[in-house]
């Protein structure tokens, strides 16, 4: 079966009706640019084989202005095609967000959610949301490979593998998303508290705590295998209380903090904006960075000493700092 055939009968199947309130790919419509793209193609290559001969009424002239017009095609085909992109990963992630909301949530509303579970099986339903946004991501992300690898060998260049390029530097690649390896620890702390009942989901997900470089690994619906690493890239240790910045690096907490020059306490919000990434140098990642609560939940549950130990050095870092921190504007307070 073709690829646009399966991607149609993914968005018209069983879940139709969930996926309509979801953004995605207009991979038919984006096809049938590149074949008047083609059409263009083959028409200006014949104008100029007539031009060649010294045919050069008024006819051939017109459509040869036809031809020219295709520059803007390919204007349209990438313009839209970043925007479905931009939609895709803004859908995701906020829908992503809201479910993990619901499975960490604390205080009164951690309790309304148990009392739910009384009367709905509620740990089912968001088990199988998280499967269904992960075939979400998967298909919309596979759709936007072939369509550009498809607009490459129309125009027998590179620009599609460039647009990829232009993507990864706007952050909007789809499966090296932040959430995307939320997601996979949301389904293997699941599948450590209960015993094979979600096993159908929870066996695509693997991580390795205790190697050299601990890793999570996700193998996708479309059977691709995706593996992150859970190093951070400044204290070279497996990330405690983890931020993914904006750029897609993962750092400790007090790390960031750190990179970022502000205090612990103070948060990574408080990052100035030409603040840059400790790994790739780019300025302004810290404003959008996201807390890794369920990938820390993963670590606190099956790396139980060394995450007690991180705790403690990390709240005695916060004392400290504090301390220092009041105690300089108290002395400031003295001259006035």
């Amino acid at each position: 079966m073709k690829f646009e055939e399966t991607f149609m009968e993914y968005l018209h199947g069983d879940k139709e009706r969930l996926l309509d309130k979801y953004s995605h790919v207009e991979y038919k419509r984006l096809k049938k640019v590149l074949k008047s793209c083609r059409t263009c193609q083959a028409l200006h290559n014949s104008c100029q084989s007539e031009q060649d001969q010294g045919d050069k009424d008024n006819s051939t002239l017109s459509q040869l202005c036809q031809c020219q017009s295709c520059p803007l095609c390919d204007q349209m085909f990438f313009t839209e095609l970043m925007k479905e992109a931009s939609d895709i990963a803004g859908c995701f992630s906020s829908r992503v967000r809201h479910l993990l909301h619901l499975h960490v949530a604390r205080g009164m509303q951690r309790y309304a959610l148990r009392l739910r579970q009384c009367f709905k099986n509620n740990q089912q339903a968001m088990v199988e949301e998280g499967w269904m946004l992960i075939e979400y991501i998967t298909m919309s992300a596979t759709a936007i490979d072939k369509i550009l690898n498809k607009y490459d060998k129309v125009h027998s260049s590179v620009n599609g593998k460039n647009f990829k390029s232009k993507m990864r530097a706007e952050h909007l690649e789809l499966l090296h998303s932040p959430w995307l390896i939320e997601l996979g620890a949301f389904y293997l702390n699941f599948n450590g508290s209960d015993s094979g009942e979600f096993s159908e989901f929870c066996g695509h997900f693997f991580c390795d705590l205790n190697a050299t470089e601990p890793v999570i690994m996700l193998r996708l619906p479309n059977s691709a295998k995706l593996e992150y690493s859970l190093t951070c890239a400044i204290c070279l240790e497996t990330v405690f209380n983890p931020y993914a910045l904006s750029c897609g690096h993962l750092f400790c907490k007090s790390c960031a903090c750190s990179a970022a020059s502000v205090l612990i306490f103070q948060g990574l919000k408080a990052a100035t904006p030409d603040a840059k990434c400790a790994v790739c140098r780019e300025a302004g990642v810290y404003a959008n960075s996201v807390h890794m609560l369920e990938l820390d939940l993963l670590l606190k549950t099956r790396c139980k000493e060394y995450w007690k130990e991180r705790m403690v050095a990390e709240r005695a870092e916060m004392v400290k700092q504090t301390k220092e921190y009041w105690d300089l504007q108290a002395r400031y307070l003295k001259y006035f």
